[in-house]
C-alpha cells in the first residue's frame, strides 16, 4: 500500500468565509477527512497530513517558502512514497516550477494540487482535486517528477501556468502536453516521465534583488529599464518580448543597455508573452538585434518557469557562460531543446 503525505501549506482550498472574505481557518485535517468520507469505502489510498505553520498566503509567496516546502519534504521523505502539496493558486504554478529546479531528479512523486473555492462551500473543486491526486499519486504509473494535479488533468509542474481566474480549469501546459489525465478510468502517460534519481534537498540562499522581470509593451521607457538595470543586486533578467522573441526598438537604446548589462554580468532571458510557441531569436532583425546582445533565447519557457530557473540557479552559485549554459539548456523537461 502506497503512503502518502498531505502536506497542507495555505491557500483557497483550506480557508473559511468570514465578513472580511474568506481567511485561513484551523481544524483542516478533521473537515478534510469529514469530505472525503462522502467518497465510496475504499476507494481512496490512506494518507497522513502535516500542516506549515504559519500557513503561506499564496499572494505573498516568497522563495523562503520554496524552502520551507522543500525542508518538510526532506524531513518526511523516507517515510511516505509520494507527496501532495496542496498551495494556493495564484502562485502554485512558481512553486511546482521552482520545487523542480530545486530537487532535481526524483524517485518519487511530488503532485501539488489545490482549489478555486474552498473545501465544503457550494459547488467546490476542492473534493475533486485533492481526491484525484490522492489516487493519482498512488498509482505506480505516475511520473516520479513534480507534477500538478487540477481539474482532472497531470501536468509537469514547471510546464503549467494559471490561464484561467475563474474557471475550474485553472491549470494547463499549453506548450507541452499532460502527463496524464482522469476520467472514467486515470490514464498517466509514463513514457513522458523524466529520468528517476536522488532529491537535493538543499536550502538554497535567495538574495534579494537578484532577479526581476521586466515586460516590453508599447511606450516602454528607456528609463524603466534603467531603473530594473540600475540595481547593484540584479543577477538576472527575463526578459517578456512580443511573439517569437521580439523586443521594441526605442531607437537602439535597448539593445545599448542590455549589451551594457550582459558585459557586466547580468544574465537576461528572453522569454515570449504568448502563452504557445516558442523564441527565435533570428526570425526578425529586432530579435537577430538581441542574440547580438548576448541575450538568451528562452526556447518554450513559461515565465514561472524561467522566473524561477534563474533564481534557483543563482542561488546555486552559477554566474557567467555556467549560468548561461544551463539557461539555454533543458534540466528538468521545462524547455524545449534547440
Amino acid at each position: 500500500m502506497t503512503r502518502l503525505l498531505i502536506l497542507h501549506t495555505g491557500g483557497t482550498i483550506g480557508m473559511q468565509p468570514s465578513p472580511q472574505g474568506y481567511v485561513p481557518a484551523a481544524g483542516f485535517f478533521e473537515r478534510l477527512a469529514r469530505h472525503l468520507k462522502g467518497q465510496a469505502p475504499d476507494t481512496l489510498p490512506a494518507y497522513h497530513l502535516i500542516e506549515l505553520a504559519p500557513l503561506i498566503d499564496s499572494a505573498d509567496s516568497a522563495p523562503a517558502d520554496w524552502n520551507r516546502i522543500v525542508a518538510a519534504l526532506a524531513e518526511h521523505w523516507r517515510e511516505y512514497d509520494a507527496f501532495i502539496v496542496l498551495h494556493g493558486t495564484d502562485t502554485l504554478a512558481y512553486t511546482a516550477s521552482a520545487l523542480s529546479f530545486m530537487l532535481g531528479p526524483l524517485d518519487k512523486p511530488v503532485v501539488l494540487t489545490g482549489a478555486q473555492i474552498p473545501l465544503g462551500e457550494p459547488r467546490s473543486d476542492a473534493v475533486n482535486n485533492l481526491s484525484t491526486a490522492l489516487l493519482m499519486a498512488a498509482d505506480p504509473a505516475i511520473p516520479r517528477e513534480v507534477c500538478i494535479v487540477f481539474h482532472d488533468r497531470l501536468l509537469r509542474g514547471n510546464r503549467a501556468r494559471k490561464v484561467r481566474s475563474q474557471g475550474f480549469d485553472a491549470f494547463d501546459s499549453p506548450d507541452a502536453p499532460w502527463l496524464g489525465e482522469g476520467g472514467i478510468h486515470l490514464n498517466l502517460h509514463g513514457h513522458r516521465a523524466l529520468p528517476l534519481g536522488t532529491p537535493d534537498f538543499t536550502q538554497r540562499h535567495f538574495a534579494s534583488g537578484a532577479v526581476a522581470m521586466l515586460l516590453v509593451h508599447p511606450g516602454l521607457s528607456i528609463s524603466l529599464l534603467d531603473a530594473v538595470l540600475a540595481d547593484p543586486a540584479l543577477k538576472g533578467l527575463v526578459l517578456l518580448t512580443y511573439g517569437v522573441g521580439n523586443p521594441p526598438g526605442l531607437d537602439g537604446a535597448l539593445i545599448d543597455r542590455l549589451t551594457q548589462a550582459g558585459q557586466a554580468g547580468v544574465a537576461i532571458l528572453n522569454v515570449s508573452q504568448c502563452q504557445q510557441g516558442r523564441v527565435v531569436q533570428g526570425t526578425y532583425a529586432t530579435g537577430a538585434a538581441l542574440q547580438a546582445a548576448g541575450v538568451i533565447a528562452g526556447q518554450d519557457l513559461t515565465p514561472e518557469a524561467a522566473l524561477t530557473k534563474l533564481q534557483v540557479l543563482i542561488a546555486d552559485g552559477l554566474q557567467g557562460e555556467a549560468l548561461r549554459s544551463a539557461l539555454a539548456t533543458p534540466l528538468r523537461g521545462e524547455m524545449a531543446a534547440e
